[in-house]
């Protein structure tokens, strides 16, 4: 619709901001009125109109099979769009017209906005399945009626309550029609049973709705507004009520046709065991964040255990076994203190590489820096966590035995994520430039328990691959190609 009204209308960004608004609601009035909707606006120049929306009913059959948006129409060719527009009047004049056999009624509603029409919506019924109306279906029609002659004054779709058609109550889910009082008129067998869920044992048909739904649910503790002012549907508003187990979602329409309050929409929906699913998923990712908090303070409390271990071995080479391994508890228990966090079980890994480069530059610190460049991003769990092992030994190891002692030099992490979204990749490089590798080393079948630790990790468990290279100049370069899955755009 953007590129649509740019390019052929004069129309600025409050009216084009104005139409979305419109757009989003329109659902409502398609389901009321049974007929599909297209939205036509006029061209830069006045001799044509532009469909730039479209919508079909979820009440009854469509009029179009195919779709509208784009079509030009020369003005004069459908003369209740030319009336409409002109006039600013709802323009119901004129026989029903054939299309592919289907006769079709179409009406012509201005679209108005601060005293100006913007364009018309044609509203087309399928006529072929038209009954004796039920009583709901006068209701749905009325409703329409009324929506209809606020949009062709300006006064519907309310400014400033933009509505998530996807989330929001429809027609079909239960619809109650208030008088100017706020006593029900009408309420659908859907509404209905929703009432009963709170605990009605009555009908709902002249009764009250505020104070009705205010005694069902009474709030607890102050509001903005009490839940009977809500109910009554003196302003639009969205809100739920909870009670006896059950849950509604209601949002109030109020309808001012010819300008003063007539009565109200109420469109309501029964939520209850879509609240309950979204509390117990709440209840799990608690649990799981918990889970992970406590895997944290236990790894922690097996890292401390070692480390008072390593300080009671007379031996060097024990104790500085035990040093490594407190550090390789330590990176694991980083992945659960961010998961701890988290709502899912993904994280942001460089604040962990950077934490994880923190820990091991400890090895030696003032002589060896350490750095970081490109971003790791978003990971899984299960590639987060033998990943930071991977990275604590990769650094490990440039440190320990990279450099000599009293040495300086630079251990630089670099990442890069390229390939598409079925086949993304994590690249990484480790480059120090300590001393690089002695002769005739072979990374896949020599090196220490780090290095077996590495290999097995990353081709094991992430599914990639790792090898060890002399670097450009010197020291040594480590590269891992590791796949993962793609980045929410």
């Amino acid at each position: 619709m953007n590129d649509l009204v740019r390019q052929h209308t004069d129309l600025d960004d409050s009216d084009l901001e104005w139409l979305h608004l419109l757009v989003s609601e329109w659902q409502l009035l398609s389901d009321l009125s049974f007929a599909d909707l297209v939205l036509w606006v006029p061209t830069l120049d006045g001799t044509r109109y532009v469909s730039v929306a479209q919508m079909r009913p979820n009440t009854g059959p469509t009029s179009y099979q195919n779709d509208m948006v784009g079509h030009m129409v020369p003005r004069g060719r459908r003369p209740m769009l030319d009336a409409a527009l002109d006039e600013g009047r709802i323009v119901r004049e004129g026989d029903p017209e054939w299309r592919e056999e289907v006769p079709v009624r179409v009406e012509s509603i201005p679209v108005r906005r601060e005293g100006r029409v913007l364009g018309v919506i044609a509203r087309n019924t399928n006529l072929l399945t038209v009954r004796t109306p039920s009583r709901l279906e006068l209701t749905y029609l009325q409703s329409a009626s009324d929506l209809a002659q606020m949009i062709a004054a300006g006064t519907f779709p309310f400014p400033g309550q933009q509505v998530d058609m996807d989330a929001s109550p429809r027609a079909g889910d239960g619809l109650i029609r208030l008088d100017a009082e706020g006593v029900v008129q009408y309420a659908s067998p859907n509404a209905l049973s929703a009432y009963h869920r709170l605990g009605l044992a009555a009908d709902l048909v002249g009764h009250h709705l505020g104070r009705t739904t205010a005694e069902l649910a009474p709030p607890h503790g102050p509001v903005d507004e009490s839940l009977a002012r809500l109910a009554s549907g003196r302003a639009p508003r969205e809100f739920e009520v909870e009670a006896n187990g059950g849950v509604i979602q209601l949002r109030a329409i109020p309808l001012k046709p010819k300008g003063g309050h007539i009565g109200s929409l109420v469109l309501l929906r029964d939520v209850t065991e879509l609240r309950r699913r979204e509390r117990e998923l709440i209840t799990k990712d608690a649990t799981i964040r918990e889970i992970h908090h406590r895997v944290k303070n236990n790894l922690q409390t097996v890292a401390a255990l070692l480390r008072l271990q390593a300080r009671r071995i007379s031996s060097p080479e024990g104790r500085e076994a035990l040093e490594e391994a407190v550090r390789r508890v330590g990176s694991i228990a980083i992945v659960h203190e961010t998961l701890s966090q988290n709502l899912d079980e993904r994280v942001e890994f460089d604040e962990i590489a950077d934490r994880v480069l923190a820990m091991v530059a400890e090895i030696s610190p003032g002589r060896v820096t350490t750095r970081r460049t490109g971003r790791f991003g978003i990971l899984d769990a299960e590639v987060a966590t033998p990943l930071s092992m991977v990275l604590t030994e990769l650094l490990q190891n440039a440190l320990e035995h990279g450099f000599g002692p009293g040495e300086q030099g630079t251990v630089e992490v670099t990442t890069v994520r390229g390939g598409s979204r079925a086949d993304a990749r994590l690249l990484i490089s480790v480059q120090d430039d300590g001393r690089g590798l002695p002769a005739g080393f072979d990374p896949q079948r020599a090196g220490n328990l780090g290095l077996q630790i590495v290999r097995t990790l990353v081709e094991g468990e992430l599914g990639g691959s790792f090898d060890m290279l002399p670097g450009a100049e010197r020291g040594t370069r480590v590269v891992l190609d590791i796949p993962v899955r793609a980045e929410k755009p």
